[in-house]
């Protein structure tokens, strides 16, 4: 019985020699030989490439479109021979000086100062550098051309592919007092930006969450690469509601 037992553990250890052997010698012997490298039965080594993914953030696209879209936004005040003031905001339309607004804010017989690049250009009345060439207060919208050239201008948006939920911002021009001109205030306006979504629409118009208040009247809204979508007004309920692209090139007539 003693016997058997010291056979067993005899062969344990012969094997477990054997395998040592065959691991650290055997085996790295043999694996260096052509025959082997021909058929690749080494190891090979795994490398490990890292790629990354760069993302825009979407507050980095906002400020590119706002800096794509500032210069087309214009500030309109107007002044009756009774001495009623309106303001608002406007957009260029075309490079030449074609601008559209809220037929509101242009009451008629009105004196005009539009606001343009940080250029004033006026209108006394009837007469001077802004001309009306169309109005519909149906629509709610005025057509005006103003003495310029070489205007910044941006495209309008494709309305088929507008979506609920879509990332939108409106650039309002909010007048303020820079100094006096004798008895009466000088006015200059500034640029304020509001941002929102899309909560529904139609044809005609589209609704946001973008809150209604003075500034916002004929304030551009654009979509997050800097399109036309339509043009803001205040409806009788006191909600902010924009004008269409398709009603707006209706009366554009392009």
């Amino acid at each position: 019985m003693l016997k058997n037992i010291f056979k067993i553990i005899i062969v344990f250890f012969i094997g477990a020699a054997g395998g040592i052997f065959s691991d650290q010698i055997l085996w790295p012997y043999f694996i260096e030989r052509p025959l082997f490298l021909e058929y690749s039965l080494e190891q090979n080594p795994v490398y490990i490439t890292e790629t990354k993914e760069i993302f825009i953030q979407e507050n980095i696209a906002l400020e590119n479109a706002i800096q794509k879209t500032e210069k087309i936004v214009v500030g309109i005040e107007t002044k009756t021979k009774k001495g009623a003031i309106a303001q608002g905001s406007g957009l260029i339309v075309t490079s030449d000086g074609l601008i559209l607004t809220l037929a509101e804010i242009v009451p008629k017989n009105s004196s005009i100062i539009v606001w343009a690049e940080g250029s004033p250009y006026y209108s006394s009345f009837k007469n001077g550098d802004v001309k009306i060439l169309k109005k519909d207060s149906d629509s709610n919208l005025c057509l005006m051309k103003i003495e310029a050239a070489n205007l910044n201008t941006v495209g309008f948006f494709d309305f088929d592919k507008i979506k609920l939920g879509q990332r939108i911002f409106s650039i309002s021009s909010m007048f303020q007092e820079t100094g006096n001109k004798g008895t009466n205030p000088v006015r200059a306006p500034a640029l304020a930006v509001s941002q929102g979504i899309i909560k529904y629409f139609d044809q005609n118009f589209i609704y946001t969450d973008i809150s209604a208040c003075a500034d916002t009247t004929g304030s551009p809204l654009f979509n997050i690469d800097g399109q036309v979508i339509g043009i803001n007004f205040i409806n009788k309920q006191g909600n902010l509601t924009t004008i269409s692209g398709p009603v707006i090139r209706d009366f554009i007539g392009f």
